[in-house]
C-alpha cells in the first residue's frame, strides 16, 4: 500500500490551522511532482470556522468570529477540540471522478462509525454522514466532507464529530443546513469517545479503500521530511 499517515496532534496538543493549511500546501506540491507518497494528514484543531467557496454571509457566525476562506467545496463549518479531522492529499485516479471521491469517502466514515455502535448513512442532495431521524431526534450531521481538487490531485476532506462540544454549531449556519442538527460518536453513544480513540480505525478504513480513492503507487524511497514545527507522532 502506498498511502503514507501523519499524525500532527491531538488534545491537548491541538493543532492551529493556519500552519496546517501551509503543511496541506506544501505536501500538496510534493505529491503532484511525485516527491512524496499519498499522505493522509491527521489532527485535532484549535477551534476554528472555515468557509468553503458556496459559502453565503448570511450563514456566517453572527458574533464577529474570524473565519478562514478556503478553496475546497461546501459552506461553512467548525473544527475544534473532539473533533477528528483527516486531509487526504492524494493522487486521483482518471478518469477523474471528484464525486466518487466523496462517495468513497462518506462510506469510509459509515463504516468507522459503524465500528463504534453508531448507524449513519447519506442522505440524498447532501454530502457527509448523518443520523437518520429517531426517537431522539431529526436527521443529525456527524460527520461533514469537503474536498479541493487542483492538478488531479486532493486537499481538505473530512472532519469528524467525537466528543466535541456542540454549542459552536450554534452560532452559524452549519454547511448552510438549517433544518437538521448536528451530533457526535459521544453524544449518540452516551460514553466519552475522543479523537485519539478513532484514528487508528479511520487509518485502516483508509488503507482498506485506497484503491477507490486514489492512484495506488510505490512510496518514494527518499521522502523529503515533513515541513512542520513540531515532531510527529509515528
Amino acid at each position: 500500500m502506498s498511502l503514507s499517515f501523519e499524525r500532527l496532534g491531538f488534545a491537548p496538543d491541538l493543532v492551529p490551522y493556519a500552519p496546517a493549511l501551509e503543511l496541506q500546501k506544501s505536501v500538496h506540491q510534493q505529491v503532484v511532482a511525485r516527491e512524496r507518497a499519498n499522505t493522509v494528514l491527521l489532527m485535532e484543531h484549535e477551534p476554528v470556522y472555515t468557509a468553503g467557496r458556496r459559502s453565503s454571509p448570511e450563514e456566517y457566525p453572527q458574533d464577529g468570529t474570524e473565519v478562514v476562506e478556503i478553496g475546497r467545496g461546501g459552506k461553512i463549518t467548525w473544527h475544534g477540540p473532539g473533533q477528528l479531522v483527516a486531509y487526504p492529499i492524494t493522487r486521483l485516479n482518471t478518469p477523474i471522478d471528484v464525486v466518487k471521491f466523496v462517495r468513497v469517502m462518506e462510506q469510509l466514515v459509515i463504516s468507522v462509525l459503524a465500528e463504534f455502535g453508531v448507524t449513519a448513512v447519506t442522505v440524498e442532495g447532501r454530502s457527509g454522514a448523518w443520523i437518520p431521524a429517531d426517537a431522539r431526534g431529526g436527521d443529525r450531521k456527524i460527520s461533514a466532507i469537503g474536498v479541493q481538487v487542483s492538478r488531479r490531485t486532493t486537499m481538505h476532506g473530512i472532519s469528524l464529530n467525537c466528543s466535541n462540544d456542540l454549542a459552536a454549531f450554534g452560532d452559524f449556519i452549519p454547511c448552510g443546513i438549517s433544518d437538521a442538527g448536528v451530533t457526535s460518536i459521544s453524544r449518540e453513544l452516551g460514553r466519552n469517545v475522543e479523537p485519539v480513540d478513532v484514528v487508528d480505525v479511520v487509518i485502516e478504513e483508509f488503507r482498506r479503500r485506497e484503491a477507490e480513492l486514489c492512484e495506488v503507487s510505490e512510496i518514494p524511497r527518499d521522502q523529503p521530511p515533513l515541513p512542520w514545527p513540531t515532531p510527529v507522532h509515528p
